[in-house]
């Protein structure tokens, strides 16, 4: 696993702010769980790729966290805060088109970096409240012992929970990271930059992968 060997505004932390949705109120209980499945989802597969990483290649684990990462993230609630105020202007199919290419940017990343296993635990320790929703607190133990606290806002969309930003370490959210990122590059190359950008990233994720 190359998790611990990446530079900080590279680690997939996965993304936001502190965000204030006014979501409607869920007993604990219940937000506890939702958010609990789905990291605990995310887990299962990064765990079962990374036990047959090599076998599997880079498209078999992309195949096998693609659908995962599309089921247990919020992708275009995740695209919008990160692209900004720009989303406002941008076509319906524009926002389609950027939420694709981020979505697939994710999942190669996963499938890039959770490609094989030495040991490695990743375990959901508790839960938070938090005024985005509800932050699910996890770690990630290297193989040589040492702990990664990952913390995951997890919000209620439609009839489940899903996952809105990580934090790595508790504090380094991915949606501030990449909004800093994508706003340099929209003022630059526009939406159609972004979008190509984040293709030629999940591209290159891929071939490093195999």
């Amino acid at each position: 696993m190359k998790f611990g060997k990446i530079p900080a505004n590279r680690r997939l932390t996965l993304v936001g702010a502190a965000l204030c949705l006014g979501l409607v109120a869920v007993a604990p209980q219940a937000r506890a769980a939702g958010g609990e499945i789905a990291v605990r989802s995310l887990y299962d597969t990064l765990l079962a790729n990374m036990r047959s990483g090599p076998s599997l290649g880079a498209s078999g684990r992309y195949a096998r966290i693609e659908p995962v990462v599309r089921r247990v993230f919020d992708i275009q609630f995740m695209t919008r805060l990160a692209v900004g105020p720009e989303w406002t202007n941008l076509t319906e199919a524009q926002r389609q088109q950027v939420s694709q290419a981020f979505e697939r940017y994710i999942a190669a990343i996963y499938a890039e970096r959770f490609d094989n296993y030495s040991g490695e635990q990743l375990k959901v320790v508790g839960e938070q409240n938090s005024p985005g929703g509800t932050i699910i607190t996890s770690q990630i133990v290297k193989s040589n012992g040492e702990p990664v606290n990952i913390n995951y806002l997890v919000r209620q969309n439609g009839g489940g929970w899903q996952i809105a930003d990580v934090y790595l370490n508790g504090t380094i959210s991915e949606l501030a990271t990449r909004r800093s990122e994508f706003a340099s590059i929209l003022r630059t190359r526009g939406i159609n930059g972004l979008i190509a950008m984040l293709n030629t990233k999940a591209d290159a994720l891929s071939a490093r992968a195999s």
